[in-house]
């Protein structure tokens, strides 16, 4: 078994960063090489604005390149909980962008001619009790009469063709959802980026940012540029930066970990008994679990695991014994089918679990995803890029405010107390 992300082992590694010192003058320089970081370069190379990215290990190092595969449309609550908290029209236009973001990095992957195996696959939100059944049909109901009429409620009998699992009793089908190699497409879109004239710098953390009369100046490791305007696309990673560059953020972005394995290739009678559907899918307990196939028939199997922000082999590997066993639970039929990859990655999260937007302490900012990332990075990225360019575009995140969190200062001593608090609820509900 490896340590390592399947999406980065698996993947034509990024290799054409620049190799000389960090040093010039830039419209736009960008921390962070990942979906969010990499899109709005993107759009800023394309349309002609000098670009800089600087990525403190190397393309899609982070999140990008260590989530589940999943591209689900749909947000990271029940709509009619986000209907209460932001309000109804709110609430719908944010459903809406997830939605067209699924569109825009399809769309991006045909222009670019990117490799990286997507496809409408369509979600599953899994049933993981009796008791779940009533309030995820009446979440279905809201969703197909006001926002998404491609829903379907699927009973536990008709799930006898998707999963290959006799623990779920019943599902929401969301239809737009897809998967893809995220590996291949982060490579791509750096690849992408870097063809349109955008600069990127790997290996270059920044360890300083200050004020110059015509814009800004960051140093790293390997050199110092000044550039007009700064980008923040470092989601959880943030709060690993210690040093005043990304202060803003520690007090508001809790870094969580996320575990997750890959089996063997499975054969193709392994697949018929595990996931006949070969959709992704995500159970509705708290501390639930997300799994799909992998383009090479892999299951792919993830979820909190542990309530840690440590993402080391060490951590992995206690996060990994715990999936396995949540995995044969689920699937007996893979008890003796062996691991090949485990990891860990950071997922940024807000309190109230949805993203942000903006611009703050003098720089532009998109991050916050709480483990939907993976399908509105690459759309908000875009928005980031036309604010960077002075474009006035209106988001669902629009005057969304973001306070910081009490006792809270980038390492989130309170996440043990968070786990035992949802393992509790899963117990009860």
């Amino acid at each position: 078994m490896q340590f390592a992300s399947y999406w980065h082992e698996t993947a034509a590694p990024f290799e054409a960063g620049c190799p000389a010192p960090v040093s010039g003058h830039f419209d736009v320089v960008i921390v962070g090489a990942g979906f969010t970081g990499l899109s709005a370069a993107h759009s800023l190379a394309k349309a002609g604005v000098s670009v800089a990215i600087l990525e403190a290990e190397h393309v899609g190092a982070g999140a990008s390149g260590r989530n589940g595969g999943h591209l689900n449309n749909g947000l990271a609550h029940d709509f009619a909980s986000a209907k209460s908290h932001l309000g109804a029209t709110r609430a719908q236009a944010l459903y809406q962008a997830y939605d067209h973001s699924i569109d825009v990095i399809e769309d991006l992957i045909e222009a670019e001619g990117i490799q990286c195996d997507f496809r409408r696959s369509g979600k599953l939100k899994l049933a993981s009790k009796p008791s779940h059944v009533a309030a995820m049909k009446a979440n279905f109901e809201l969703l197909n009469k006001e926002v998404d009429p491609e829903t379907r409620w699927l009973d536990r009998s008709e799930l006898r063709g998707e999963v290959g699992s006799d623990r779920f009793h019943g599902a929401i089908l969301y239809g737009k959802s897809a998967m893809m190699h995220m590996g291949r497409y982060v490579c791509g879109l750096a690849q992408a980026a870097q063809r349109h004239g955008a600069t990127i710098w790997e290996n270059a953390p920044v360890t300083a940012r200050s004020k110059t009369a015509k814009g800004w100046q960051l140093d790293t490791m390997r050199g110092s540029l000044t550039a007009d305007r700064v980008i923040a696309a470092t989601g959880a990673y943030s709060a690993q930066v210690k040093t005043a560059p990304l202060g803003y953020f520690r007090r508001r972005i809790i870094p969580v970990g996320s575990f997750i394995v890959a089996t063997r290739p499975l054969s193709q009678i392994e697949v018929a008994e595990v996931m006949p559907g070969n959709r992704t899918c995500v159970t509705s307990l708290n501390i639930g679990n997300y799994f799909r196939l992998s383009p090479d028939n892999r299951l792919i199997f993830g979820g909190r695991a542990r309530f840690s922000a440590d993402s080391n082999q060490r951590s992995d590997a206690k996060s990994g014994a715990i999936l396995r066993k949540s995995m044969t639970e689920i699937f007996p039929q893979t008890q003796n089918i062996d691991i090949d990859y485990c990891w860990g990655g950071l997922v940024g999260m807000t309190k109230d679990r949805f993203p942000r937007e903006g611009e703050a302490d003098g720089m532009i900012y998109g991050m916050g995803y709480s483990g939907h990332g993976a399908q509105f990075s690459t759309l908000l990225g875009q928005k980031l890029a036309n604010k960077a360019m002075g474009v006035k575009e209106d988001t669902p995140l629009d005057g969304l405010n973001w306070p910081t969190i009490p006792a809270h200062s980038g390492q989130p001593w309170f996440l043990p107390l968070v786990g035992l608090w949802f393992g509790l609820k899963d117990r009860l509900s």
